[in-house]
């Protein structure tokens, strides 16, 4: 019987010596190519950015990025979330380069070519890593689902949909008009 060849694992040194011009992240320690987003998911994401920037500034919270902007969350996973969010409490995470750890909030705006890794994989490492809160945004479902940690990782709290207003659970009195983030 053939005996499996072992899988190489890239790690967070070899992320960080690949060459500029190319987005990637480190999932699993595999190299992951994020090709360049589509117009609408762009718009959407930058919809879902202004109503946090807004919100979080107003309330002066903490600090809101979008991608790219890494994500260190292990030697093996380094992600570049659509939108993340990390509370004043918590801006020792950041640095000038990435962000070593888990944001609070972290938004991703699903692609044909991520969807399965932000369902997936993402899912489950943000959870592990401690995301508090998950939102998944599906540009052309225009739905958007947010995950809190519970004891399992990070389960579905709700699902909103065009002509709904999203409450967020982490962070309280935000209202994100969902026709205004599709509309």
């Amino acid at each position: 019987m053939a005996q499996p060849k072992p899988r190489l694992k890239f790690t967070v040194d070899d992320y960080m010596a690949t060459p500029e011009g190319t987005r990637y992240q480190l999932l699993d320690g595999e190299l992951i190519v994020a090709p360049a987003p589509n117009s609408r998911h762009q718009t959407v994401s930058r919809d879902v950015f202004i109503a946090l920037h807004q919100f979080i500034s107003v309330h002066r919270l903490g600090e809101v990025w979008y991608a790219p902007f890494d994500v260190v969350l292990s030697e093996h996973d380094v992600t570049q979330p659509d939108i993340l969010f990390v509370s004043y409490d918590r801006a020792n995470i950041i640095t000038p380069a990435n962000i070593q750890g888990a944001p609070e909030l972290v938004v991703e705006v699903l692609s044909p070519s991520t969807q399965q890794d932000d369902r997936g994989y993402k899912r489950r490492v943000y959870g592990r890593h401690g995301v508090r809160e998950y939102w998944i945004v599906d540009p052309v479902g225009e739905t958007i689902e947010v995950l809190t940690r519970s004891g399992r990782g990070l389960g579905l709290r709700a699902t909103y949909r065009r002509g709904e207003t999203l409450a967020s659970p982490l962070l309280a009195g935000l209202s994100l008009d969902l026709n205004q983030i599709f509309g």
